[in-house]
């Protein structure tokens, strides 16, 4: 039997609870830093899950973000600069019932790492991909990142960084990511929520969480997630609802065509939320809202179902063992097409 993805005995699982998930190793982050709600929420939200410990697996690349697989009390990996994905993926295919998070940043990810993250998403391989952007090189003391703003000075751009930035939940998209959201360190709530909605999607899931670097990027995204502000500021995305924000949600967003505008909540042409849009015409457009022109999107932008890649990979091989038999690696190794070099 082929075994496919999320075929797990859920009902075997302990019951667990957050100090279960944490590991014995101290927490070596500076203090302050947004990594450490991260660290709580998803401990927190792991038991919700059902799954044991040892069918859970955390893979990481390099950087602040990558000290991950050591805090969690799972099974880990610390691999190499921007390659996560790749292990990532041999691990899925080999051990398709695991529960894999990717965990990943700005640079790690986006940077030498690009390319992975991509084929990892278009492929729809059935791992949760977490990419902690801070919008700085944190780990190497502070030099810009594919996510630096226009202008940001910095160890590496004394006179301000003129590369125009990526923009994590855009790339996802264009990738064909199946599900992508955005959360942020300082919403425990919608934090634990989002992390819990992308471990029990079938398929790539992306999540972009904005976490403050106290120590060489603070408050780059204060404007908008303090929460005296937030309210204002920030676009919940709640599937099936109005677009609506505002500390009464008294406006929200409608369409001119294909412009979006700002409205009275009251508008008939108020946007519902539907992230099972197959064609992410809206999630497009809101992945390019900025403060303060627009307000920032927070919550699921898509989440649609298609086949994962390891389940068609594992019907693939259901159906040539059933055409051609189990085969012999034996005898493929000791057939015809060999030779001897004197």
């Amino acid at each position: 039997m082929v075994v496919t993805d999320r075929d797990v005995s859920a009902d075997e699982a302990p019951r667990l609870s957050k100090k279960d998930f944490a590991s014995d190793q101290d927490t070596r982050w500076c203090p302050g830093c947004g990594d450490y709600s991260i660290l709580s929420q998803m401990q927190r939200m792991l038991p919700n899950l059902g799954r044991k410990r040892e069918d859970i697996v955390f893979v990481s690349g390099i950087g602040c973000s990558s000290r991950f697989p050591y805090y969690m009390n799972t099974y880990g990996f610390h691999t190499i600069h921007g390659r996560a994905p790749t292990l990532a993926t041999g691990l899925k295919l080999a051990r398709p019932e695991l529960l894999i998070f990717v965990v990943t940043g700005d640079g790690d990810g986006l940077s030498i790492g690009g390319n992975h993250l991509l084929h990892a998403l278009r492929r729809n391989l059935d791992i949760n991909i977490l990419l902690f952007n801070n919008r700085i090189y944190g780990l190497t003391k502070g030099q810009y990142s594919p996510t630096s703003e226009v202008g940001k000075v910095t160890k590496s751009s004394p006179m301000g960084s003129i590369e125009n930035p990526l923009n994590p939940i855009a790339v996802a998209l264009t990738a064909e990511a199946t599900f992508v959201a955005r959360t942020f360190d300082t919403d425990p709530v919608h934090l634990s929520a989002t992390l819990e909605a992308a471990a029990h999607h079938k398929g790539a899931s992306f999540v972009e969480i904005y976490q403050n670097c106290n120590i060489f990027n603070d408050g780059t995204f204060r404007d908008f997630t303090d929460k005296p502000v937030r309210g204002e500021r920030l676009l919940y995305l709640e599937p099936g609802k109005p677009m609506l924000f505002g500390d009464d949600h008294q406006r929200g967003l409608a369409l001119s065509g294909a412009t979006p505008r700002i409205v009275q909540a009251d508008d008939q042409d108020v946007i519902i939320h539907n992230p099972a849009e197959d064609a992410p015409t809206v999630g497009n457009m809101l992945a390019r809202f900025q403060y303060p022109d627009m307000p920032v999107p927070m919550g699921i932008f898509r989440q649609v179902h298609k086949p994962s890649y390891g389940d068609m990979l594992g019907q693939q091989i259901t159906d040539a063992t059933e055409q051609r038999g189990p085969g012999d690696l034996a005898a493929l190794i000791a057939g015809d097409n060999t030779w001897h070099v004197d």
